[in-house]
């Protein structure tokens, strides 16, 4: 094991720059816990060969790396220009208009024919992450006609956003519904979908993606002005989010998502959910060998707000340094990690447990804290006791021993969590548990003498069954 344990984890996301097999081998050694295939890009194919090329590195470098396939979502964007980009100046009349097929400087189609009657005179259009803004002077039947208020360079197919929200798209597009099918048929282990506006789109997402045989666990992307009221409902309905903080800066103002940031990993940690923190989190290094500081205190300041992992987009996918960027992130994390206060007593005072297994994750808990143990390892079946006990920081790795290979691969997202596999199958509990001692000790997490915390279910091999705790000093005999 590497000497400085990292417990916020890596998600990079694959394109160009990152799908060769020596760069992806090189991107895992340097630090990635959990790859991002956007299927805003190219096909199914591509994305099932990605996959088989991310499993077998895993397999080459001894290395559990999760997959997460990120829907599109609905598209809300212009159409294509016959030169492929226009300028528009100051006081530049335009128009948006659902019947043209290819732009000029006057017009420009759009990929979202409805957008015409979500609009109104008065509405504010951001284009392209809000680089160009547009007032909406009328809407005459398939025309939006605005007058350009800040200008610049429009190119194809660039998003557009309503400022303050308020488009109805629906969150799952007919590519979606195919996609989530693909992704089921690849075994990936997360599922992003975009846009969602309430809870009731990531149960459509869940629902579908079981039918096609797919158990990844399912990730909202925070990204429209309507999801910020609808967050507990939205977080009720799956098992993680994503602070996507590009469409959502745009919506709802730049000024306002620090804020939100901090507001939906706290709530998300209450809520026994995971959270990736996104967008730009070091967009200089797509052209640059070292980040900026404004980067290294972002990446740092997500890392003490308590997010599960960060992500990069475009530095990875098509940047020119992709393995430099991830060795970047993980020294910013390890140090960041090194200040994080641990305040276990009083986060304990907020929580109720009502369930057995619930309560044995807390136990074994507050027992690591204050013992001061080396390790916490919990023999799960899900995973989910792992994900319970890495919501509150008490200050000791916690390894999630498993046989399921699914589950291991899963545990790649959760922060202060390292995923081991134990070959153990059969029913003697001190039989596994000299199993769980000996892969521990294989992987240098644990000597002799240290003492542990162990979480165990009964009977073993059952789903949901943990109910035991365990103090074990590393190579006492035991008895039967």
């Amino acid at each position: 094991m590497a000497a400085a344990q990292r417990s916020t984890k890596i998600v990079a996301t694959l394109g160009p720059s990152s799908s060769d097999a020596a760069v992806l081998e090189r991107m895992f050694l340097a630090g990635v816990d959990v790859v991002r295939l956007n299927f805003s890009h190219g096909t199914a194919e591509d994305h099932i060969k990605r996959a088989a090329l991310v499993r077998e590195t895993c397999r080459k470098v001894g290395k559990a790396v999760g997959i997460m396939a990120d829907l599109q979502g609905p598209k809300i964007r212009v159409g294509k220009f016959k030169d492929g980009k226009i300028h528009l100046k100051t006081g530049d009349p335009f128009t948006l208009d659902a019947t043209v097929t290819m732009g000029d400087q006057a017009r420009v189609g759009l990929d979202y024919k409805e957008l015409p009657r979500d609009v109104k005179a008065g509405d504010v259009l951001l284009l392209d992450d809000g680089k160009l803004v547009l007032d909406v002077v009328k809407v005459d039947g398939t025309e939006i006609r605005t007058v350009t208020r800040h200008g610049g360079t429009l190119s194809n197919n660039k998003g557009i956003n309503r400022q303050g929200g308020g488009l109805t798209a629906p969150a799952l597009t007919p590519k979606d519904i195919d996609d989530i099918r693909t992704a089921a048929q690849m075994k990936v282990d997360y599922v992003a979908v975009s846009f969602p506006k309430s809870g009731a789109d990531m149960y459509m997402a869940r629902e579908l993606l079981r039918a096609a045989g797919g158990h990844a666990m399912l990730i909202a992307k925070i990204e429209r002005a309507e999801a910020i009221p609808a967050l507990e409902d939205i977080m009720n309905a799956c098992d993680g989010i994503m602070v996507a903080r590009g469409d959502l800066a745009v919506e709802v103002g730049d000024a306002t998502v620090p804020a939100l940031q901090k507001r939906m990993i706290r709530l998300a940690r209450q809520m026994n959910k995971l959270t990736i923190t996104a967008t730009q989190m070091m967009e200089s290094m797509i052209s640059s060998p070292v980040p900026t500081r404004a980067e290294v205190s972002d990446v740092a300041n997500a890392v003490l707000d308590g997010t599960d992992a960060v992500m990069l987009s475009a530095e990875s996918a098509s940047g020119m340094y992709p393995v430099e960027t991830i060795a970047a992130m993980n020294r910013i994390c390890i140090e960041a990690e090194k200040s994080h206060p641990v305040t276990l007593e009083s986060e304990f005072l907020d929580r109720v447990f009502t369930r057995v297994d619930q309560s044995i994750a807390m136990a074994a808990l507050f027992t690591a804290y204050h013992l001061k143990v080396k390790a916490i390892a919990s023999l799960t079946e899900s995973g989910s006791t792992a994900l319970w006990m890495s919501r509150l920081n008490c200050g000791v790795p916690i390894y999630a021993l498993t046989a399921q290979t699914f589950t291991r691969y899963r545990c790649t997202l959760f922060r202060d969590v390292f995923p081991l596999m134990v070959k153990y199958v059969g029913h003697d509990r001190e039989e596994l548990l000299a199993e769980a001692e000996a892969v521990l000790l294989a992987n240098g997490v644990v000597q002799p003498g240290d003492i542990i915390v162990l979480t165990i279910g009964e009977p073993i091999g059952k789903s949901g069954g943990t109910n035991t705790m365990k103090i074990v000093k590393v190579g006492e005999h035991r008895g039967g």
